[in-house]
């Protein structure tokens, strides 16, 4: 593989800067660097990794701050960091990629791509030399190509566009063109407009698609819940970025308590609760009798600092009693945290019984697949509400790059037909599958017995999503169907076109036995639905289907 999931499989530019990093500021043969957007980010990293070497060992690891050069201090009065470094020795970088992956915090590739040209051309330089530098006025004697219009942050579009000068005129210039005159992309000098666009959208602009200047026109005034605010809203550079910031906030907020994961969760949910903090109560069923054990556990005394959901859960679909969720937290005082990703806000509305609201703008939010992003959402009517937006506004970090955000308001400008689309094909085809004698089970929140629990969220004209999983009599049958459904395969969800998967084998490889114990099968298939034609659609399940027919005949 020459490139996968950005928080799986570090993005080639990335590995280039770092490698750039390192050759100036530590040894190529016994160093690398993992790499984030601000200092507070690149500590939680050095932090993690300190906790889990031998005391002898700390000196290895340090963190390298870079800012803008001081000719370009007037042009960025704002900005305090483009880029931290965490250097370690390379025996621990399976350390640093646990929080690279589960954090969701490491830089973005535009970013990378950004910083790499400006630290080979000597604009981005280490905090302490700028520093050092800052007493003499210093000018570059070529042209300044840093100004101008279009700029990220106040720098120019030419240094972006600089930054593949080494690629062919056809490569990333020619995208950057499409993008901006036929994908209607803004102008990155207007980066904080976008983003308060999207922030509009999640608190309740969703009811027509619209163009940037009608979302900053439009008020929200059909809030989720009344008297939600755009304010209330907090984006981050990853869907998981937003559910590991939630939990580091409550901790912040509400001190150290045990966090509780219930039902069985995105694998990083549970790591982030499993590692970082005094733990986790993990309930992996998220049945009634598991509620019945948390409130005999409260009951006795126990205490929690908040209980992590996702509505519906993945790749079952079931969804959590979120009612009898709510009425325990309010009786014994702990917090709810749910992540709506799978459901999306648009099919359900969950706020009114949370304090936080997560969801990944990765998936249906964006849908091209192109760009990263997440999101928060503070209740205002929730217990926490004071408490909690006091704690963001000191502690949240705005560490979205301006070209993500760009493409992330450009790509959700639509997202409201898309998932209106994605809903009724889905419908038909899991309808499909569910009459076909040849499918064990189909999970989905339509055909799943926790559908009532769904009901009393969905949204007057809601759906059940795009999201399905599909299991067969033998694993051979389920090898014939994935590998005879003729759609693209990979990890994500919420995409424009149909994507696939061997969930548990990718998701939890070193860890089957476990997930089976939760209901999860090792053969189990995972598909997102897109915008496809659904006849064409049905086509392709149908060629699947018949190639489990054969090898059932055999």
């Amino acid at each position: 593989m020459q490139c996968g999931y950005p928080r799986f499989f570090i993005h080639r530019i990335i590995q280039e800067l770092a490698r750039e990093i390192v050759s100036r500021y530590g040894n190529p043969d016994l160093d690398t660097a993992t790499l984030f957007p601000s200092p507070s980010t690149a500590r939680v990293c050095e932090s993690f990794i300190s906790s889990r070497i031998s005391p002898e060992e700390l000196h290895t690891i340090r963190v390298l701050d870079f800012v803008p050069t001081q000719q370009l201090e007037t042009e960025l009065p704002t900005v305090t960091s483009f880029l931290s470094c965490v250097i370690h020795p390379k025996e621990h970088a399976k350390i640093a990629k646990q929080v690279w992956q589960h954090t969701g915090d490491g830089v973005s590739s535009r970013r990378g791509e950004f910083c790499l040209t400006a630290l080979k051309d000597g604009y981005l330089v280490e905090k302490k030399a700028a520093a050092a530098d800052a007493a003499p006025q210093r000018f570059c004697k070529g042209p300044r190509r840093y100004q101008g219009r279009g700029s990220i942050n106040g720098i120019s579009k030419t240094a972006l566009q600089s930054a593949t000068a080494n690629q062919p005129q056809e490569g990333r210039e020619s995208v950057q063109f499409i993008e901006e005159r036929f994908g209607r992309n803004l102008s990155t000098s207007l980066a904080n407009q976008a983003k308060v666009a999207v922030r509009r959208r999640i608190a309740g602009v969703l009811t027509a698609d619209m163009e940037l200047s009608e979302a900053l026109e439009k008020a929200s005034k059909e809030g989720r819940v009344a008297g939600l605010l755009e304010a209330d809203v907090s984006i981050y550079p990853t869907g998981m970025s937003s559910i590991f910031n939630s939990h580091r906030l409550l901790l912040k907020a509400r001190g150290a308590m045990k966090s509780i994961c219930f039902g069985f969760p995105y694998i990083d949910t549970l790591k982030i609760l499993e590692k970082w903090g005094p733990g986790c109560l993990f309930y992996g069923r998220g049945s009634s009798e598991d509620l019945d054990d948390l409130e005999s556990r409260l009951n006795n005394g126990e205490r929690f600092l908040a209980l992590f959901t996702e509505f519906p859960g993945n790749p079952l679909l079931k969804a959590p009693d979120l009612k009898r969720i709510r009425a325990l937290s309010n009786k014994y005082d702990f917090a709810v945290v749910v992540d709506e990703t799978v459901g999306n806000f648009l099919n359900i509305n969950v706020l009114s019984h949370a304090d936080i609201v997560a969801s990944s703008l990765t998936k249906i939010f964006s849908g091209d697949s192109n760009v990263m992003g997440g999101s928060t959402v503070l209740n205002p009517h929730g217990r926490y509400y004071q408490l909690l937006k006091d704690t963001f506004s000191r502690e949240y970090e705005d560490n979205v790059w301006a070209e993500d955000a760009v493409f992330l308001e450009r790509n959700s400008r639509d997202f409201v037909s898309r998932i209106e689309k994605i809903n009724r094909t889905t419908e038909d085809i899991t309808a499909m599958l569910k009459e076909s004698p040849l499918v064990k089970n189909v999970y989905y929140p339509k055909y799943n017995p926790s559908l009532p629990l769904y009901e009393a969220f969905r949204t007057p004209s809601g759906g059940y999503g795009g999201l399905f999983s599909v299991t067969f009599h033998s694993t051979p049958e389920a090898v014939a169907f994935f590998d005879n459904l003729e759609v693209l395969k990979g990890p994500s969800l919420g995409t424009n076109f149909t994507l696939s998967c061997p969930y548990t084998l990718l998701a939890h490889y070193g860890e089957l036995e476990w997930a089976n114990s939760f209901g999860i099968e090792f053969d189990l298939v995972r598909i997102s639905v897109g915008l496809e034609d659904t006849p064409l659609l049905r086509a392709q399940v149908q060629q699947a289907l018949n190639a489990v027919a054969t090898v059932r005949k055999e």
